[in-house]
């Protein structure tokens, strides 16, 4: 793979990833990658295979595409999440993330337990 394409790859990586809130560490355990291994993704001097490049695009919430530079860049979003919007918090987005995977039962609990929370910390 042509310099170019990495450096392009990675900054597309990068973007999402900061879309997200995650950091490169979270990231890399999510795919299954080393941190140093990853960060090498994100600064263009690596390509994944085909496999990683796969998980990668799963995690971030990104189409292979649009990692590629094929297509115009999309929002991060994983199946189900709203992407950040500006001005949101980078927590909320981590939180986001987080919970995408819970069952409907498991937010319906935690909505609830933050409600708690929220009226006795606002008295």
């Amino acid at each position: 793979m042509d310099e170019k394409l990495q450096r392009l790859m990675g900054a597309a990586a990068r973007a999402a990833r900061l879309r997200l809130g995650l950091t490169q560490a979270e990231v890399a355990a999510k795919v299954g990658l080393r941190s140093s291994v990853y960060g090498r993704v994100e600064r263009g001097h690596m390509t994944p295979s085909v496999p990683t490049l796969r998980r990668l695009c799963e995690t971030l919430g990104i189409s292979s595409d649009a990692l590629l530079s094929l297509a115009p860049r999309e929002p991060a979003q994983a199946s189900g999440t709203a992407a950040r919007t500006d001005g949101e918090h980078p927590e909320l987005s981590r939180i986001i993330h987080l919970l995408s995977g819970w069952t409907p039962e498991r937010l319906v609990l935690l909505r609830k337990l933050l409600e708690t929370a929220d009226s006795h910390l606002t008295t």
